[in-house]
């Protein structure tokens, strides 16, 4: 049995394209991991804002006391030891992803449906 030579390149070409379902598919669990990864973050910057607000005693005073103590440091410090800060940021930070990551891995991927449910929200 001979096969036609266009069926092929249209075979090929159709393996290239993508459909509009899986174009739908795509956008979904690309939004959906944009958001995880948006909601991570804002949690990891919410868990530094509470650490300030910890050692400053959970009063607002105290918060922006230690606020202004550390960007006084900050400012004022050299290049090497705002290196090493940034160092240190990066790797807290990391750290707090990864556990936030850890404690919330059942969020990654969406919820599926049940086949046949017509109940969408």
């Amino acid at each position: 049995m001979a096969t036609n030579a266009d069926d092929v390149t249209i075979s090929g070409a159709r393996k290239v394209w993508l459909t509009a379902a899986e174009w739908r598919s795509v956008l979904y669990f690309t939004l959906h991991g944009f958001g995880f990864l948006g909601s991570t973050l804002l949690i990891t910057w919410g868990l530094f804002f509470l650490f300030f607000l910890a050692i400053g005693g959970f009063s607002f005073d105290g918060f922006i006391h230690q606020l202004n103590n550390f960007t006084t440091r900050y400012v004022a410090a050299d290049q090497a030891r705002t290196g090493a800060f940034l160092n240190i940021f990066a790797i807290a930070h990391m750290i707090l992803s990864a556990a936030v990551i850890t404690f919330r891995r059942d969020r990654i991927l969406p919820d599926r449906m049940q086949e046949g449910v017509r109940d969408h929200g």
